[in-house]
């Protein structure tokens, strides 16, 4: 049985390039989605105690940090696409040993304002009462997962998967990293404790589950890598949500990237169970894209109006959408590019513009491809699995085929993200071995129609607009 409740998390943005969460709102809707499912349950006849084990899945470098004796959050919490630690970032580039890149070895990322710990920074820089908070052990921080965990257990921990999209966990020695976290000022004491992502964390204290184990953690990435059962090296998925994200298993070594990309933990399924790497390529802004089409512009009144808007046109014409809002993030790594339209004439309607808007997904998706097949100790792609909310949309679909030259499958269970963590949740309870984890969901498949040529034309209209972007502040 499946059973699925949404409940949208408002976000603000109180400066431009900043954005935020209400950590009580991100609680409360997730108590709200158990509780939902709780009545579902009783509906159906069923008892709580069927439900064996829970798991959480989240947005990774996503940053909250609270007072664990009133409970409280100190501050908002700090969205993974925020930018407004551009400043410390360049800070920190000048006087790290190696620029940008210093630390790839140790964490696999580069110096940059998407990683925790560049918010974690910031938070101490320009809140002294948090830097002395978490100085004096009187605070703690975490990523989303680890403020549910602590609110509904008690417990302070979180995941190999979110710990290492912090730029303070080794990645080689699976722990945190003093030199990391010297380099950036932050207390280790303040830290959650690092677990495997399958296995008994606590038990659920709030909504009407209470008394279940949450027993899987795994970042919202690495979640769908696991739902689509990619689990042998070479393997991939592109998950289509705010962001966008590909994820190649690379195996139990990390392969340290040379082409922009990140080396990130996959999963660790067990106390004793290995680690397993991938190579990721991440995108700031694709879902967010048509939100911004929605809610700033007003083309479309629903999500959902996209695709029929766009498929009155059959491509955008000249028009290019590069929807850099906050900077562009893999494989350029470049904070200064900026939104930019290129290629507009008289000819242009509304309806290029959200064609436009989606292929703006799908040209991005194909750099991190080209990234990928260039790296060494990766695998090239020969057909890319897809999911996320955004795979609702045949015709984005169709043209990521088109732009990718090898065929797109969508699983008919699109919602990977959550499978894999209940799978985790499952192998962490001993309901489910690791090796029987897999998607056998029906797929639906998406071939290229769109000739070479005309693949090569469009790319290279979209990497002059890239160009537009860049030096923009």
């Amino acid at each position: 049985m499946s059973y699925r409740h949404i409940f949208e998390i408002t976000q603000n943005f109180p400066q431009e390039g900043w954005v935020e969460e209400c950590p009580d709102e991100i609680l409360e809707s997730c108590i709200h989605c158990i509780d939902a499912t709780a009545t579902i349950f009783a509906e159906l006849g069923l008892s709580t105690d069927q439900l064996k084990c829970i798991g959480i899945t989240n947005q990774r470098e996503t940053t909250i940090v609270w007072d664990p004796n009133t409970g409280k959050a100190l501050h908002n919490a700090i969205v993974w696409c925020d930018s407004r630690a551009s400043e410390t970032v360049d800070k920190l580039i000048a006087k790290a040993p190696g620029g940008k890149d210093a630390f790839r070895d140790k964490c696999g990322l580069p110096i940059a304002q998407y990683f925790s710990a560049l918010k974690i920074r910031w938070l101490m820089d320009n809140f002294p009462d948090i830097a002395q908070k978490l100085t004096s052990g009187e605070a703690m921080v975490g990523t989303v997962d680890s403020w549910l965990v602590w609110k509904m257990t008690n417990q302070h921990v979180t995941d190999v998967t979110n710990a290492s999209r912090t730029m303070l966990f080794n990645i080689n020695t699976l722990s945190w990293d003093q030199e990391l976290c010297d380099f950036f000022g932050i207390p280790m004491s303040c830290l959650p404790r690092v677990c495997s992502s399958a296995e008994e964390y606590g038990t659920l204290s709030l909504s009407g589950f209470a008394g279940t184990p949450i027993s899987g953690i795994l970042g919202d990435q690495q979640a769908a890598l696991v739902g689509q059962g990619c689990l042998r090296p070479g393997t991939a998925k592109n998950t289509y949500g705010t962001g966008c994200f590909l994820l190649q298993n690379t195996g139990e070594k990390p392969v340290q990237s040379q082409c922009g990309l990140l080396t990130t933990v996959a999963y660790q399924l067990g106390k004793d169970a290995p680690a397993h790497f991938a190579l990721e390529g991440s995108i700031a802004a694709a879902g967010s894209v048509i939100r911004w089409l929605r809610d700033n512009l007003g083309l479309i009144k629903t999500s959902s109006d996209a695709e029929a808007l766009a498929s009155q046109v059959p491509d955008s014409g000249s028009f290019v959408f590069v929807p850099a809002f906050n900077g562009l993030f893999a494989p350029r790594w470049r904070p200064d590019a900026r939104g930019t339209m290129t290629g507009i004439t008289q000819f242009t309607t509304k309806q290029h513009i959200v064609f436009g808007a989606l292929e703006s997904c799908c040209f991005q998706t194909r750099d991190l491809f080209d990234a990928i097949a260039q790296e060494s100790g990766s695998m090239p792609l020969s057909m890319l699995r897809v999911d996320g909310g955004m795979t609702s949309n045949k015709l984005l679909l169709q043209r990521q085929a088109d732009l990718l030259q090898v065929p797109v499958e969508r699983p008919q269970m699109s919602e990977t993200t959550a499978l894999g963590a209940a799978m985790a949740a499952a192998v962490g309870s001993g309901i489910l071995d690791k090796d029987e984890i897999s998607n056998l969901s029906p797929v639906e498949r998406f071939d290229p129609v769109l000739s070479e040529n005309d693949v090569s034309r469009r790319m290279h209209m979209w990497h002059c607009a890239v160009e537009k972007s860049l030096n923009s502040v």
